[in-house]
């Protein structure tokens, strides 16, 4: 809200020293659309994807044995000895604690890369939007907050084409 407030007051500044009459140009960013439709966002969520494909395979399969030594005790535990079934509890806690600390630990890694990803194409949005905002002598950029943008002032998909030749000189994509 503080964004839109000063986005507003600095509009309203603008106004009252005469800048309008230079003629403002103002622009509008859609920032959801360019941070889910960059194809760096799509670069780094297959990075993502390929980096914790392992680890999500593997706690997939100590949930499978979870489940197989629930089922196994519900099925079986009745006819087991005092001891045998002690032993099949005991392990199947050691293996559910072992579970919650791999999701956890899965979890917080991801999400810690997720963050970081997003920073880096976070920096790229803004190196674009800025670049475009030069090279066309816009005035104010808006993104978020904006209640109505009409397609004359939305620059979204040039944004978008600037990121695309950005990753297409990287070889990203």
């Amino acid at each position: 809200m503080r964004r839109v407030h000063g986005a507003a007051a600095a509009l309203l500044c603008m106004l009252g020293t005469g800048a309008i009459g230079a003629e403002l140009r103002v622009a509008y960013v859609n920032m959801a659309k360019v941070l889910e439709d960059a194809p760096q966002a799509t670069e780094a969520s297959a990075k993502l994807e390929q980096s914790f494909s392992p680890r999500e395979r593997e706690i997939v399969a100590l949930q499978r044995e979870v489940r197989e030594l629930e089922e196994r005790l519900l099925r079986d535990g009745q006819g087991m000895t005092d001891v045998t079934r002690g032993g099949l509890e005991l392990d199947l806690r050691s293996r559910k604690r072992e579970l919650k600390r791999q999701q956890d630990e899965f979890r917080e890694d991801l999400n810690l890369r997720k963050g970081q990803e997003l920073a880096a194409i976070q920096r790229l949005v803004i190196d674009a939007i800025q670049g475009l905002a030069k090279r066309e002598g816009y005035d104010l950029v808006l993104s978020e907050g904006v209640v109505f943008a009409s397609s004359r002032v939305d620059v979204t998909d040039r944004v978008l084409e600037r990121l695309r030749q950005a990753a297409e000189r990287r070889g990203g994509n």
